[in-house]
């Protein structure tokens, strides 16, 4: 199931994922930001059950039963332009703006801020072509929500 996934992320994008394959890539590049310091804590796990539920309407069951899936394909996924490149590709540069959050989201969720989380979103939002001025607003508007 994992290989022909990143088969298919791997080849030229002809036409967008389908939906599936989408949210599967979606949710393994948030797994792939949680682990990004090393250290995935049990509240960036939660952080991604509830921003899979709330951009895909799953049951508070569907969201971990993804993420699970996510964290098995982001295992066997080499690098992470796989999945910003399958994003790029479908989803509108103002919701690409939405991923960058929410990748902030999962990295903030533990309280801490590092430099490997840092490193991790420049490439992740680069990859997705967002800039570096619009990752900056998406992260203050994660922090402010947290305050």
């Amino acid at each position: 199931m994992f290989a022909e996934l990143l088969a298919r992320l791997t080849r030229p994008a002809t036409e967008p994922l389908p939906e599936t394959e989408a949210r599967q890539a979606l949710a393994a590049l948030l797994v792939r930001a949680a682990r990004s310091d090393g250290a995935y804590a049990h509240s960036e796990g939660t952080r991604i059950d509830r921003i899979l539920a709330a951009r895909y309407g799953l049951s508070p069951f569907e969201a971990p039963r993804l993420r699970a899936e996510a964290e098995a394909l982001e295992e066997h996924a080499p690098d992470t332009v796989r999945f910003t490149r399958a994003i790029k590709d479908a989803v509108p540069y103002e919701d690409r703006e939405s991923v960058v959050e929410a990748l902030w989201e999962v990295v903030l969720a533990d309280g801490v801020r590092d430099h490997e989380e840092d490193a991790f979103l420049r490439l992740a939002a680069n990859l997705l072509g967002v800039n570096d001025r619009d990752s900056a607003l998406a992260r203050r508007r994660v922090e402010t929500r947290k305050e």
